[in-house]
């Protein structure tokens, strides 16, 4: 590693320190939620169809694991590479999950991810999140999307991307694949927005 990595690193980690403190100061709105996407801070609100998809994605997971199932929503857990605290919709982790030394959970632990488009952060998921979702290694990606009426699946991460995508329309059933084989997410009371 060359000097200038080493800087580059250290002033990272220097940045990701005060964003860490911002989080901590600012108070979010109610119905909003906050997150460091590549070192930009987004604030998005969230509606009531984007809600209502969170909460049948979550009921699944409950029915198909038991209550006691590690899911989280709108819970910063920091993912590799430049300023990356991420607020993922939905996020299951494994049954062994453990926090790491800030007291997060691990981006290891993690078997599944869901977002659901907002207008204003649409971009993100489609674009900065999958890719560093992927160069972490999270098997399921997915993302509903209410305004299009469909949801993207991807799987299989290798070198940065997804290697499988599947879309279905809202109203057709979709196999969420490995490591959750066999659960089948049903979609077709997923409100358009």
């Amino acid at each position: 590693m060359t000097v200038v990595e080493t800087d580059r690193i250290e002033m990272a980690d220097a940045r990701m320190s005060e964003l860490d403190e911002l989080f901590d100061k600012v108070e979010t709105p109610e119905g909003y939620k906050m997150e460091i996407v590549g070192g930009i801070v987004y604030m998005s609100p969230q509606r009531d169809a984007h809600w209502e998809i969170i909460r049948r994605i979550v009921r699944v997971l409950e029915d198909a694991f038991g209550m006691n199932v590690k899911v989280k929503s709108d819970v910063r857990i920091d993912f590799p590479g430049l300023l990356n605290g991420l607020c993922p919709d939905v996020a299951k982790l494994t049954a062994t999950a453990e926090r790491n030394e800030e007291g997060r959970w691990r981006y290891e632990d993690i078997e599944f991810i869901a977002e659901v488009i907002s207008r204003g952060t649409a971009a993100n998921d489609y674009g900065p999140k999958k890719v560093v979702y992927a160069e972490a290694g999270v098997p399921v990606y997915l993302i509903a999307d209410p305004y299009q009426g469909k949801c993207h699946l991807y799987t299989e991460p290798k070198d940065g991307d997804y290697t499988v995508e599947t879309t279905v329309s809202f109203g057709r059933d979709i196999d969420l694949g490995a490591p959750l084989e066999g659960l089948t997410l049903a979609t077709a009371d997923f409100p358009r927005d």
